[in-house]
């Protein structure tokens, strides 16, 4: 077996009813078309270009992370990491904890005394926001923690009937906070490196997602302080800067574009994923967890 094929990602837009033997057979004279098929084959129309005011470009020592802001779900957190931004805030900060399975964290010390520009020390939470009037394209699968899951505008979320919420799944971006629900402001910032943490669902704000350059900081040394925070300056990543993609030229940024969550594409990649009848694929589990489905970003063509 070539490592390779261990890698292939999911496969099925149209679904085979049948299982065991009579499955096989049909899976080995009829390939289902690969997730990467199923992109290529997509409309237009099901991309949606990422917005440059709420695109970030995090520069790292080893490379660029992008990431999307959420102002639909959280929109004064992302107003201000726009506005600290802006002033050039997290220019000279550090990656200062960098947790197994976890989070990998970024911010300034306690005290520092840079100007924040036009952003706020603290902000009221945006755990959730009211149910009525969200489009969620619904999965519909269990989950252990929530009555429904889905995705809106673009990110993983869960609700209870009543309220809607971003759920923290891989590459969620999230703003640190102190014991108090209104103690964080975006000016510290973290991102999930691990097995998604659901348990924090509700209880942090999330403010958008990584859509590129995540192995930049997955790959980072962990942390041998309580968790996972570095404990000299000298095991700390040194941030370069941190800028809105609309501070650029167009001409300059990577113009990238994301498939749309309530598009006819995205709802063949869910059941793609969920049947997962490659043919290396022995047993279908025909289930699939709202952090276990890809949501594509490309280059725009």
């Amino acid at each position: 077996m070539r490592v390779r094929d261990l890698a292939v990602g999911g496969f099925l837009a149209a679904l085979l009813a049948s299982s065991g033997p009579v499955w096989a057979q049909s899976a080995a004279q009829n390939p289902a078309p690969s997730l990467s098929e199923i992109l290529e084959q997509s409309p237009a129309a099901d991309w949606r270009p990422l917005d440059p005011d709420n695109t970030l470009y995090l520069e790292l020592p080893r490379g660029r992370v992008i990431i999307e802001l959420a102002p639909t779900h959280a929109p004064n957190h992302t107003e201000n990491i726009r506005a600290l931004a802006r002033a050039h805030y997290f220019d000279g900060a550090s990656i200062v904890r960098s947790q197994d399975n976890y989070v990998v964290q970024w911010g300034r010390d306690e005290g520092d005394a840079t100007p924040m520009g036009g952003g706020r020390p603290a902000l009221p939470a945006e755990f959730d926001r009211p149910r009525r009037g969200v489009a969620v394209t619904r999965l519909r699968d269990p989950d252990s923690y929530a009555r429904e899951v889905g995705f809106s505008d673009g990110f993983p979320v869960a609700s209870d009937g009543r309220r809607v919420w971003m759920a923290h799944c891989y590459a969620m971006l999230g703003a640190g906070r102190g014991d108090t629900a209104d103690s964080g402001s975006g000016a510290e910032l973290y991102v999930v490196i691990g097995q998604a943490p659901r348990h924090l669902d509700r209880n942090v704000t999330l403010v958008g997602r990584v859509v590129q350059g995540m192995e930049l900081l997955s790959v980072l040394p962990r942390g041998a302080g309580p968790l996972g925070f570095y404990e000299t300056p000298a095991e700390r990543t040194t941030i370069r800067s941190v800028r809105l993609a609309s501070a650029f030229p167009a001409a300059q940024r990577v113009n990238l574009e994301a498939l749309r969550t309530d598009s006819d594409t995205f709802r063949t990649v869910i059941e793609n994923r969920r049947t997962r009848r490659e043919q290396w694929f022995l047993q279908s589990t025909g289930r699939i967890n709202v952090c276990n489905v890809p949501l594509p970003v490309r280059v725009r063509g």
